[in-house]
């Protein structure tokens, strides 16, 4: 008797089972033929039936078999996708306990006193936040310590070198000038880095290591030379030179292979120079480029001025006081009209 019950309840169960199979079956159907006769293009399912396969896959085990327009592995992705912004939503509104999150400001002053300071650690910017009131935690700072990108440009640490030390700093160079036969005319200069001054210009058509010792020693005649003295490997620049250097009290300091840049301000001064003068003459031989030379030397001291001295002159230019706004001014000419210094007239 047991028996009977057991198979008679068994069988309304399948039955009634089969018929909601049938029922979420003809359903998955009918929703997708609403989504081919939809007015969009195809393989492209509204958010709607999305959302309803996903409910179905929760719903009913056997959602695969009437699957058609889509694959059951797109089906899990959106599911998934759906998880992770259920979740993402539900962290954000209901924050109830974990660490407290580190304010976007705290964040971008220790990213910038990172890239200010490369050489500070988490315990130094840690101070430095506790300085200005910040409560951050020394760990905190570890953390987003790692995560601060490092600028490994060396440029940046050599111009804070060369900085620190501009008044100690001098740089010598060569640069060649053609001349109006095709011949190759070589001018040497040492410009002091301090007020870009040029403490020595001379020319030559054969240049050798002891003529550059007798240029050096006409450079600092009566006063001893800079501490430090910036020089490229060019082969002229030979054991010689680097003995009379020292012999000044000076230490050389030579540039890397390919890197005009560390000798910036000698190659800043070659640049104003062409710019000015050498793109707008054609040189006629050795004592032609030493007139000019001597003039433009003499314009670049007084007259031109420079940004890298808050708009003065190397030697320093007084600034003319206006008593009147009518006050007449009288243009100078300088280099043979190239340029122009401006005065109020007497």
């Amino acid at each position: 008797m047991f028996s009977w019950f057991r198979h008679f309840f068994g069988w309304i169960l399948s039955a009634l089972g089969s018929r909601a199979d049938l029922v979420l079956e003809n359903l998955a159907l009918r929703e997708q033929l609403l989504a081919l006769h939809a007015k969009r293009p195809r393989r492209q399912l509204s958010p709607r039936h999305q959302l309803f396969w996903v409910a179905l896959r929760r719903l009913w085990s056997g959602w695969q078999k009437p699957l058609v327009l889509v694959t059951p592995r797109t089906v899990i992705a959106w599911h998934q996708a759906g998880f992770r912004l259920y979740w993402k939503w539900l962290s954000r509104t209901q924050r109830t306990g974990g660490r407290k999150p580190t304010r976007r400001e705290i964040r971008e002053l220790i990213y910038r006193m990172a890239a200010e300071n490369p050489t500070w650690g988490a315990p130094r910017i840690h101070g430095e936040l506790l300085m200005l009131g910040f409560k951050v935690s020394e760990a905190t700072v570890s953390r987003w310590l790692r995560k601060t990108p490092r600028n490994p440009d060396l440029g940046k640490r050599w111009l804070t070198f060369l900085k620190n030390h501009r008044e100690a700093i001098a740089a010598m160079d060569f640069f060649t000038v053609p001349t109006l036969t095709f011949g190759v005319l070589y001018c040497f200069f040492v410009i002091a880095h301090d007020r870009r001054k040029v403490l020595h210009c001379n020319i030559t058509r054969n240049p050798s290591a002891l003529w550059i010792v007798q240029q050096m020693r006409e450079a600092w005649p009566y006063t001893s030379a800079h501490r430090f003295l910036i020089l490229d490997r060019d082969s002229k620049f030979s054991g010689a030179v680097v003995s009379a250097a020292q012999d000044l009290e000076s230490k050389p300091v030579r540039t890397a292979f390919r890197s005009p840049w560390q000798n910036g301000v000698a190659e800043r001064w070659i640049g104003s120079c062409r710019r000015d003068l050498l793109d707008h003459v054609i040189i006629l031989n050795e004592w032609h480029l030493k007139r000019l030379m001597a003039e433009y030397i003499g314009y670049y001291h007084e007259d031109r001025t420079h940004l890298r001295l808050a708009k003065d002159t190397p030697v320093g230019r007084p600034v003319e006081s206006r008593s009147a706004f009518g006050t007449r001014i009288d243009s100078l000419p300088r280099l043979g009209g190239l340029h122009h210094r401006y005065v109020l007239a007497a």
